[in-house]
């Protein structure tokens, strides 16, 4: 029960994506191709909304809920890293027609061919997973 509201949250939350056709294949395509700012605009959004929330995280000083300060750390940069798991993950996102994050509200909504995404990303996973210790820093 005590994580009961973080999954009705997420199923909003994947009800909103399908409603606002975020994971929409052919919107998906249309951004692609240049074709429409539809999801230029989403995504957009999403950054500004982002900026805007760190920034008064950090002016505020906001806290956890145990108290405890949040901490925004900056990632090192691999450009090799980088690089290549841009391309892999911009290979498996016009493959699928599906980004990873709304994989389970396509699901959802019955697209069943999609098990094969979530297959293939789990796989990579776990495979990311073994490899890890032996990839460059």
């Amino acid at each position: 029960m005590k994580l009961l509201k973080f999954f009705l949250i997420g199923v909003y939350f994947g009800v909103v994506l399908i409603k606002g056709e975020v994971v929409s294949w052919f919107r998906i395509q249309e951004m692609f191709h240049f074709r429409s700012f539809y999801m230029y605009g989403v995504l957009g959004s999403a950054v500004v909304v982002g900026v805007i929330s760190v920034a008064l995280i950090r002016a505020l000083k906001i806290r956890s809920r145990d108290g405890s300060e949040i901490k925004l750390a900056g990632k090192p940069f691999n450009k090799v890293g980088n690089l290549t798991g841009g391309i892999i993950f911009g290979f498996g996102w016009a493959l699928t027609g599906a980004c990873p994050g709304p994989l389970y509200a396509l699901l959802g909504a019955g697209y069943w061919a999609i098990l094969l995404a979530i297959a293939g990303a789990l796989a990579g996973t776990i495979a990311y997973g073994y490899l890890k210790p032996h990839l460059p820093h």
